[in-house]
């Protein structure tokens, strides 16, 4: 997933990036209001951290603002304002988290991954993906008892589907999610084509991988039955 850090303090930032990266999140930085804007703009993020306290854009308003472009965003405002009405100005505004600062990244981590459970509709137990079991927090791929080995990007494209079961997602979604910046300028290659060609192969060796549908034109798409 594809996250946007709005933090001026650089070396919050880069640490932020870092540990986020090693996560396997996709991770753009901006210092300022106005960088921020810029990126929201045109890209489309998964999670937005937003500081409040931004040299040249208050961070309410730049909520605001972000949320007219990045509707389908979560929002974690981070902040050293402690008082209380920023707090509930925030959330009343669409944040889905606040994190005051000085915060531990292990915390932030578990509230993106907390989340992306309320917003995709998934739980910490193993879901259920045809004869497949998928554990998105451990990045697993089980067939009963047998592990599935995928690589990196083949995980991320797998499980950026599950999340979005049942929509179709076009190429270019699925590259800028999961490629970044890397595929700007090429997101109609064949990346992501190989890459489901690759998830088919290797899970098609163990059973049916029916699920997982070509839109033709568009992309692709898990067709998602609960179970």
């Amino acid at each position: 997933m594809k996250i946007l850090i709005v933090e001026d303090e650089r070396s919050l930032a880069t640490e932020m990036e870092s540990f986020l990266k090693k996560a396997f999140f996709l991770c753009d930085l901006a210092e300022n209001g106005k960088q921020a804007l810029e990126k929201i703009g045109v890209n489309e993020y998964d999670f937005i951290l937003l500081d409040l306290g931004l040299p040249d854009i208050d961070g309410l308003t730049l909520l605001q603002e972000a949320k007219k472009y990045n509707t389908e965003a979560a929002y974690i405002i981070l902040t050293a304002r402690g008082n209380i009405e920023d707090r509930i100005k925030g959330l009343d505004l669409g944040a889905d988290d606040y994190l005051p600062k000085p915060f531990s990244l292990l915390e932030l981590q578990s509230r993106i991954h907390a989340i992306s459970r309320r917003k995709f509709g998934v739980s910490d137990q193993l879901t259920p993906l045809g004869e497949f079991k998928i554990d998105l927090k451990k990045r697993l791929v089980l067939f009963g008892i047998d592990e599935i080995e995928l690589s990196r990007k083949e995980f991320d494209l797998l499980s950026y589907l599950l999340l979005h079961k049942n929509r179709p997602l076009t190429r270019m979604q699925l590259s800028e999610h999961i490629w970044g910046n890397f595929a700007d300028d090429d997101y109609d290659s064949n990346y992501i084509d190989a890459t489901i060609k690759n998830i088919r192969k290797k899970l098609g060796a163990f059973a049916p991988t029916e699920w997982l549908e070509t839109i033709r034109g568009v992309g692709y798409k898990i067709k998602y039955k609960q179970e």
